[in-house]
Formats: structure tokens, sequence, C-alpha cells
């Protein structure tokens, strides 16, 4: 595996003559130098063997060595046959998976193979071949460095080709997934191009992106022992597939500890899914976290779970409903002056998040406990209903949501 770089030969005829001779009488030896350099290979590492078979290595080790003499003593304007060898060389061992070390040093191995078999040839019978030789030295050493990069070279851009392939093929079987396409084999051709359990818990999260900046810093902040993340980018969002893995379990796992670990880190408004069993159930689950992020108002920026937005996801998944719904509880309502209409609505929402309680709703809203009950008896009588029975209440609430929803308002 040697061979000169840069054009390089001898400096004279006759030096030259020399070293094709040493080189020739060198190429009867190839059998018994490559048996020599695969027991020195699977000594230096057990990969070798595990990758190739032996009789593979053989032949492949016996053309490159052989190439390699031969470039060493071919005439100046040869096409450099030893570099084109190494760049398909490198080109298969990555398609076979040898770690580019172990290929660097091969090709090492192999040229200080040669160069100790030319020198045994002449030392102390041909001291003029041997003279040649040393002056060689620099010429041959550095062929042996550019077939070493030009195998590395191919090798690299073929690991990054077939690293894009698959990254295309993982990216489209999570596509698929997420679409919720139903193929026999999808789930589980997924979870080995994923190296994920096909199995196990999973949520989905869907984040509304609003500005591109800051996501790599944010992925960086939500690297947490029990969660693994795999992203993909949308037009108008990110959809996060989540294992949670172990996290499931204990008081920092499952939902709360991923709601924890989003919370005030995302770049905009996100939906967390409910739990689902498995890969094949992610299309199911990314429709839930997508209603989850549909209760956010435009103006939020906190994360929020399907599990504790029930009924605003009520709201939003029937829109028509939603919408006649706020027609006949709140119509009298919305007929007010803007300033008025706030108020009501604002101290509901006080007096709904204080759980009932005039006095603790009238702290918030620095007020009277007096004025809270006028106010709320004003909204019963503009509404037709009493904010006593439970079943009015609901209705008065989830109104009150929608409307919120609708005209993009950010809750009191």
């Amino acid at each position: 595996m040697t061979g000169p770089t840069n054009g390089r030969r001898p400096r004279t005829g006759h030096d030259w003559k020399l070293l094709k001779e040493a080189c020739t009488a060198l190429l009867p030896r190839l059998p018994e130098l490559v048996d020599e350099h695969l027991r020195q290979l699977v000594e230096h590492s057990t990969v070798y063997g595990r990758v190739l078979p032996y009789d593979l290595q053989w032949r492949e080790a016996e053309e490159a060595m052989r190439i390699g003499i031969e470039t060493i003593s071919a005439p100046r304007a040869s096409p450099r046959r030893d570099l084109e060898y190494a760049e398909e060389a490198g080109r298969r061992r990555a398609h076979q998976g040898l770690p580019l070390d172990l290929l660097v040093h091969a090709y090492r191995s192999a040229g200080y193979l040669v160069w100790d078999s030319l020198l045994e040839g002449t030392a102390g019978k041909e001291p003029e071949k041997l003279a040649v030789l040393m002056r060689s030295a620099t010429m041959v050493w550095s062929a042996v460095d550019a077939q070493a990069a030009a195998a590395s070279d191919a090798y690299r851009a073929t690991e990054l080709e077939l690293r894009r392939r698959t990254d295309e093929q993982s990216q489209a079987l999570l596509d698929a997934l997420l679409e919720g396409r139903s193929a026999p084999g999808l789930a589980a051709r997924a979870a080995a191009a994923l190296d994920l359990p096909e199995q196990g818990p999973y949520a989905v999260v869907v984040l509304r992106v609003e500005r591109r900046d800051g996501r790599e810093t944010f992925h960086r902040q939500i690297q947490r022992a029990g969660f693994r993340f795999i992203w993909r980018m949308r037009t108008d969002c990110e959809v996060g597939v989540v294992a949670l893995g172990a996290a499931e379990q204990g008081e920092a796992g499952g939902l709360d500890g991923l709601a924890r670990l989003l919370d005030g880190r995302c770049p905009g408004p996100g939906g967390i899914s409910p739990v689902v069993g498995g890969l094949a159930e992610l299309g199911h689950a990314r429709r839930l976290a997508e209603l989850a992020l549909r209760t956010c108002p435009p103006d939020a920026t906190g994360i929020v779970r399907l599990d504790r937005r029930m009924p605003t996801a009520l709201v939003v998944s029937q829109p028509e409903l939603a919408g006649r719904l706020v027609t006949d509880v709140l119509g009298e309502v919305l007929t007010l002056e803007p300033a008025d209409r706030a108020v009501l609505l604002e101290t509901l929402d006080a007096w709904l998040a204080c759980e009932g309680s005039a006095g603790r709703a009238a702290g918030r809203l620095y007020c009277h406990r007096n004025t809270v009950f006028n106010r709320l008896r004003r909204l019963e009588q503009l509404t037709a209903r009493s904010l006593t029975r439970p079943r009015d209440l609901v209705e008065v609430a989830l109104a009150v949501e929608a409307h919120r929803l609708a005209q993009g308002a950010r809750p009191a």
C-alpha cells in the first residue's frame, strides 16, 4: 500500500532502475506479506475479523499491496492507481462498518511491512540498492500518508452520505407514526431506526414556534435523565416525541416531571399529550397535543397538559358549538360597553380562580366583597343563569373560555 506522491521519483534514471528491480523482486513474496499483514491486524484488533471475512480481506490486501509496490517504481507520468484504489477501499470500509481508525492503521501497518521487506531484500546484499531506498524514504512515506488520507476522505464522505440517508429514513418513519399511518411492521422498523423501544410510555409535545432563535439552547436545557426527546420541525410548530422511560415512575417522573422540565424553557407556548403506550399511538398523541396547544391564547407563553385543560379542549374541538354557546350564554354581556364587559368577566375569572370565595376574589381585585357579589348577580341576570347551579356554572365558565380564545385575550 505504498506509492509516490506529488509525482516525486528518484532523482536519476539509474536510481529509478534499481528501485524498480527491488520492487519487482519483492512481488513474488506478496502472499507471505499478506499473511503477515493480516496476522498483525488481527493481533492489533479483533474487529477486523468480525467485520470482514478473511478471504475477502486477503484478496483486497493482496491487490492493494501489489498496486502500491508497482506504483513505487512506475514511470513518472503513470496514473495514480494507488490513490484510486485507496478511495475505493475507503468507501467500501465505510459501508462495511470498519472504524476509520482501523482503516488508517491498516494502511500504515502495510506501509511498514512493505518498507521493511524492501530493506531486508537489499541490506548486506546490494548496498547500492539500499542507498537508493534510503534516498527514496521520504517519497515512499509521503505516498503512504497520501493513500491513508485518500481512504479517510472517501470514508468520511461515504459515512456522511450513509448517515444522511439513515436520518432521512428515520425521519420518514417518525413522520409516518406522527401522521397516524398504519402499515405492517411500521412501529417495529421505526423502533430499530430511532433506537427506541416499540412499547413503553411516550408523550408528544407540540410547540408553537414564533421565533427560530434560541432553539438549540432550549434543546440543551431539557436534556435530563429519564427523558429522551426526538424533535421534528414543521412550518408553524415543532413536534417532540418524548420517551418517558424510567421517568414515568416517581414524584419527578411522567407528565408532571415533563411539564416542569419544559415550563419556562420553551421558545413559545406548547401542549403536552396524555401518556400513550407505544410508538404506534404517536399519531393519536400528536393530535391530542395539538388540541392542548389550541387551548392556549395567541399571547400565551406557557406549556399546558391536555389532561389539565379538558373543558377548554372540548370547547376548541367543537368551534361551531362553541360559537353557539357564546351567543346563547353571553349574548347580553357582549352588548355591554367594552370596559363594563371586561369588569364583569374579570370578576368572574377571579371568583372562579378563588374557588368561589368572594372575599379572596375581592382581595385579588382590590375591591369590597359586596362589590364582587353585586357584579356576579348582574352577570347572572345578563346570562339568565345561576352561578349556584352546577350546570349553569359550567355553561357560563365554558362560554367565557370560548369567548376568550376566540378573541385571543389573556385570562385574568
